[in-house]
């Protein structure tokens, strides 16, 4: 039985985890403005799943937001710090 590994899972609509290439797409569409986004500072308390359940509906997709923002990893991200927040998820879902 082959081994399945949560970092080669694709991302789907509702949860999934994001691959290293997933990340890497999104972050160049964000960068050639392939993606609508809005941009804003993160306030204290904030966390980027409940960012991402409330825009989404599924705060697994936390990693949308981190890889939009260029942040390695979502539990390091302090207050005061710009992050981009996709404005649709069909949209990052047609460029992975």
């Amino acid at each position: 039985m082959p081994s399945v590994s949560r970092y080669n899972e694709p991302m789907t609509y509702r949860g999934g985890l994001a691959s290293a290439k997933s990340v890497r797409r999104l972050r160049t569409a964000v960068r050639r403005g392939s993606i609508s986004y809005i941009q804003r500072q993160l306030k204290e308390g904030e966390r980027l799943d409940v960012l991402a359940h409330n825009k989404y509906g599924d705060g697994r997709l936390w990693w949308v937001i981190a890889a939009a923002s260029n942040i390695g990893w979502w539990m390091q991200v302090p207050a005061g710090t710009l992050i981009r927040i996709p404005s649709s998820i069909a949209e990052v879902i047609e460029h992975m």
